[in-house]
């Protein structure tokens, strides 16, 4: 029963990538060559590294589907990097539509295997389109995928508590994710989804012009600074992004896993809030 579920999931698995390409206009997955200039030139097939091979190391238990993937690693990418900013910026009434002419854009999305992994709906953002304060996080969850809305399960409250405590309400901030389609069983983004997602999400944040994005756990601030560094390493210093100025923070749904870092949060939070002239509320009396 195992073995039959496993190759069922692989063959899952294999199929999404395979319509993903399609969806590309790839049909052609056995031979890859550069274009010549002449049908006189000898064509030479470039070396092409397996996609999937067996481990190096494998149980000797473990059955022989299992398999990992050897895909190169994308370059990764600052948005800085990927587009400049742009000549004329949107006005801040003109920013709602702005943000739902994108969002049409995306329409029903098929271009990265996400939308073939069970995903319900797409989660698009949620908020102030003239919020001076952006949150980015790495993706939907259940709830997220089954409401279309980022940040609504246990995380998202718990995110509506960070926000209340900085003196804001949630509907006066902005809010996105890496991704806008859940990954299976919530798993961290793959390189080719996130970065498939990339190009909106500076769209976004182009169009909301923020003062300041705080990227929420480490997948959010990899693909926004293009950069591969520890959480602990990218906390408690400024950095720059879209002409905004980005803290990095650890994401809710870790805090709810490891309490005993909220307070370490709470310093990246008042960091922000002394950037943005923010008060916590005044606390009730009895």
């Amino acid at each position: 029963m195992a073995e039959t579920a496993l190759n069922t999931a692989t063959r899952e698995a294999l199929r999404a990538y395979v319509e993903y390409f399609r969806d590309l206009g790839i049909y052609d997955f056995y031979r890859r060559c550069e274009p010549v200039e002449s049908l006189e030139e000898e064509i030479v097939e470039p070396e092409i590294p397996p996609v999937i091979t067996k481990p190096a190391v494998m149980d000797e238990d473990a059955p022989p589907e299992v398999f990992t993937q050897e895909i190169p690693m994308p370059k990764l990418v600052s948005f800085d990097q990927m587009a400049p900013l742009p000549a004329e910026r949107v006005a801040p009434e003109n920013k709602a539509a702005a943000l739902q002419a994108i969002q049409e854009e995306i329409g029903d999305c098929t271009r990265c295997p996400l939308a073939y992994a069970g995903r319900h709906k797409i989660v698009f953002g949620d908020g102030d389109p003239n919020a001076e304060l952006m949150f980015v996080g790495e993706g939907p969850g259940a709830d997220e995928d089954m409401q279309g809305l980022p940040f609504v399960g246990r995380g998202g409250q718990l995110l509506n508590n960070m926000i209340a405590a900085m003196g804001l309400k949630r509907e006066l901030v902005y809010i996105a994710n890496v991704v806008k389609c859940r990954p299976p069983q919530n798993r961290t983004p793959e390189p080719v989804e996130a970065m498939t997602c990339d190009p909106f999400l500076l769209r976004q944040i182009d169009v909301v012009q923020p003062k300041v994005i705080v990227a929420l756990g480490a997948t959010a601030a990899t693909y926004i600074l293009g950069v591969r560094r520890s959480l602990s390493s990218l906390r408690g210093r400024w950095h720059e992004s879209r002409g905004a100025k980005l803290a990095v923070t650890y994401h809710p749904a870790f805090l709810l896993r490891d309490p005993s870092m909220k307070a370490e949060a709470w310093k990246d939070l008042q960091m922000v809030m002394a950037e943005l002239g923010l008060k916590p509320p005044a606390k009730k009396t009895q």
